[in-house]
């Protein structure tokens, strides 16, 4: 019985002593970690219209218009999702617009959105229909455009147009005003 009592006493002196090294050293510096091969960047996307939610967000790179309605919460009752494609790739500084149900139920028609009507058309986003109503972009080239779009990936820049077979310089600068990356 005297055992059980004086192993009982080591034990807690021995917890006593372990609690008073921990609490009274000193606290270690904050340990700054690398990020690691990944570590994928991030890019920030405005989402606006027909969202619970809208403003600025941060997604992971290689994220799809999806998954920044998602993040504004989600889309509202009105939102009308068959007019975007939500599996296109998004780009940093991309402005995902959610349009809503016009009264009657009608459904804007797929050219219906124009460069200079709606504002400018997204290279990372666009239907093959919106990038033919661009001047200077018939069928074939905005074919092209989704083309390598797919091959490369959501567009960094109107200046990567170059980079699209058929479209030179004059091309880039006359879309410069009409489109975002």
């Amino acid at each position: 019985m005297v055992a059980l009592g004086l192993a009982v006493v080591l034990l807690l002196g021995a917890r006593w002593l372990d609690r008073s090294q921990t609490t009274s050293a000193p606290a270690a510096a904050p340990v700054r970690v690398r990020a690691g091969p990944d570590a994928r960047p991030k890019l920030v996307v405005d989402v606006a219209g027909a969202v619970r939610r809208p403003g600025l967000y941060r997604l992971v790179d290689g994220s799809r218009v999806a998954d920044a309605i998602e993040r504004a919460g989600g889309p509202t009752p009105k939102a009308l999702l068959e007019a975007l494609n939500l599996a296109a790739p998004l780009a940093d500084g991309q402005q995902v617009l959610v349009p809503r149900r016009v009264m009657g139920g009608g459904v804007p028609t797929a050219g219906a959105t124009t460069a200079g009507s709606a504002g400018p058309v997204s290279l990372s986003a666009a239907t093959l229909e919106q990038l033919d109503t661009l001047p200077g972009v018939g069928p074939v080239t905005a074919q092209k455009i989704l083309d390598y779009r797919t091959e490369h990936g959501a567009f960094r820049s109107v200046e990567e147009l170059d980079a699209v077979p058929g479209i030179g310089p004059a091309t880039v600068e006359e879309l410069r005003e009409l489109v975002v990356p």
